[in-house]
């Protein structure tokens, strides 16, 4: 299967930017992002396999609580337009590591009123907000787990410290999110898990999910790898997480689909897209748009 021309689409999807909304990464000329040109946030966010599949597995891990999946199913449009909503979530998330800091921390606050609008109850009666701190912790820290579990498992290994570097990264904007207590490092992403397992339940909606996106087309040609990235981000959900949703070996990566998803990943790493967010964002910063896929 030719690479070249399937990543140039996915790149082209999952760096678009939604209809309506206007980001140039590129100003205002040297503004700074929340996060510096050499973090691990900048390496990891700039590779479109890895938000793919690290961002299925950050919502499979949201909806497993059922404060947070009650908020999502039902205050937002992902059922009637789940490609829309991936898009505006993941372009919310380039502004965030990319955009100039004005520009991110317009954004957020913006996002912070809509978040302050949305309350309710679940079906078994648990009230939720959705500027809750403990909600916000958990949707930041399965954030920050997808997209760097994603990148560390398909594209290159990456060191405690980077994995600890990288949940620090992000606390600037986590805490303009409202998210106070998300997890600084692997250990507190750890903690995290074992403290907010209890609390997760199955639910069909996580199926439902799961079927959106497997129905979606969301890259064109790369129709034909997407339910094998949609098992890896399966695959990825830690495993007591996995069992608690009774997600089960049907759901997990078929034998040689990893080799051929690390193959992608790792040449998407070294490609970069003009006009994209990362590639723009150097430019901004002084540098040569394709400064980061040079790095290693």
């Amino acid at each position: 299967m030719p690479f070249e021309p399937i990543l140039a689409r996915l790149a082209r999807d999952a760096f678009a930017v939604p209809v309506g909304a206007r980001v140039d990464f590129a100003q205002p000329p040297g503004e700074p992002a929340l996060a510096a040109p050499d973090s691990v946030s900048w390496r990891v966010f700039k590779n479109p396999v890895a938000l793919f599949v690290g961002g299925i597995t950050a919502v499979i891990l949201e909806l497993a609580e059922p404060r947070v999946r009650t908020g999502v199913w039902e205050h937002s449009t992902f059922r009637a337009d789940p490609l829309g909503r991936l898009r505006r979530t993941g372009l919310a998330a380039m502004v965030t590591v990319y955009g100039a800091r004005s520009v991110a921390e317009t954004m957020i606050a913006g996002v912070g009123r809509q978040h302050a609008r949305v309350a309710g109850a679940t079906p078994g009666g648990a009230a939720y907000r959705a500027d809750d701190a403990d909600l916000l912790d958990w949707v930041q820290a399965t954030a920050s787990f997808g997209f760097l579990t994603a990148y560390h498992a398909l594209v290159a290994p990456l060191s405690e410290a980077e994995r600890d570097r990288f949940h620090a990264e992000a606390g600037p904007a986590a805490r303009l999110y409202g998210a106070l207590g998300a997890p600084a490092c692997e250990a507190a992403w750890r903690a995290r898990l074992a403290a907010t397992l209890p609390s997760l339940e199955r639910s069909d909606i996580v199926f439902e999910f799961l079927d959106l996106m497997r129905a979606v087309r969301i890259a064109g040609p790369l129709s034909r790898l997407q339910h094998p990235l949609i098992r890896a981000a399966v695959g990825l959900v830690p495993e007591e997480v996995r069992a608690v949703l009774g997600l089960g070996g049907e759901w997990l990566p078929r034998p040689f689909e990893g080799a051929v998803i690390r193959a992608a990943a790792r040449l998407a790493d070294r490609t970069p897209i003009p006009g994209a967010p990362p590639y723009e964002a150097c430019r901004r910063m002084g540098l040569p748009g394709d400064w980061l896929y040079r790095r290693r």
